[in-house]
């Protein structure tokens, strides 16, 4: 097995358990903090459900609640992450700092 594999699956494991602890994250959110973590892009919530196989409405839906915990930045329907969602991503944040939506 690569390092970059054993990186990938530590990684999930770590995102896995921060979705069990963060009482209002939905499974999906995990796989969407996972794809920005390994794809630095901006794309709007249709291109990014396509990506990692989710219901557009749903995503669009969980993509408004991520933003509005200042994890991702919106413009004109395109999101990023944020500072905050990059330090929560590098495990810099506490999960007391990250506000609920």
């Amino acid at each position: 097995m690569s390092n970059g594999h054993n990186f990938c699956r530590m990684f999930r494991d770590v995102l896995e358990e921060m979705v069990e602890r963060i009482s209002w994250f939905s499974p999906v959110d995990y796989e969407i903090l996972l794809f920005f973590d390994e794809h630095d892009v901006a794309l709007t919530a249709k291109s990014l459900a396509f990506n990692i196989d989710y219901n557009r409405r749903y995503v669009n839906e969980r993509m408004r609640v991520l933003e509005d915990a200042g994890l991702f930045e919106n413009t004109d329907g395109i999101y990023e992450l944020s500072d905050l969602g990059r330090e929560f991503l590098a495990g810099d944040l506490d999960e007391d700092d990250l506000p609920e939506p």
